[in-house]
């Protein structure tokens, strides 16, 4: 994985397709990372992340917590 900011680790996680309800790994999330930014780019996951939260505000409260509370406890970032 490519060395990025907590932020945009956080942001590529959030519009990725992994759930919380799912078995998660560190090599899982690293991977799910890396395809969101492969796929959309920096930029491209911060502004998608963004239009969720213009789009379904109480939904994207709870995913940006999920996965702030993954990154926590798995190290990655």
């Amino acid at each position: 994985m490519v060395t990025m900011t907590k932020t945009r680790v956080a942001e590529a996680l959030f519009v990725s397709d992994l759930q919380p309800s799912q078995p998660l790994s560190t090599p899982l999330i690293q991977a799910a990372v890396d395809r969101m930014i492969e796929r959309y780019g920096a930029d491209g996951c911060a502004a998608r992340m963004a239009s969720e939260f213009g789009d379904h505000p109480d939904l994207a409260v709870n995913r940006m917590i999920w996965v702030h509370r993954i990154l926590g406890t798995t190290g990655v970032a």
